[in-house]
């Protein structure tokens, strides 16, 4: 079975720890799911954006974590 992980970075693409530690997914929709409740905090915990893996394959990324100002 797959794994869905999320890669937490600053904006640079650097690494970070999130504030908040995910659980390894079994579905995008789960890991997505997770993301969305907890980006403020993740956020606010130093990371810009994230990128979704299913196993070591990039799904999707960078994707910021910051709120559209416009």
């Amino acid at each position: 079975m797959a794994a869905w992980t999320w890669r937490f970075e600053k904006a640079d693409g650097t690494e970070v720890q999130p504030a908040v530690e995910p659980e390894e997914f079994t579905t995008q929709g789960d890991a997505e799911s997770w993301l969305g409740e907890h980006w403020k905090d993740l956020l606010a915990g130093g990371a810009d954006q994230v990128r979704l893996f299913e196993d070591d394959t990039e799904i999707y990324g960078p994707m910021s974590l910051h709120a559209d100002e416009s």
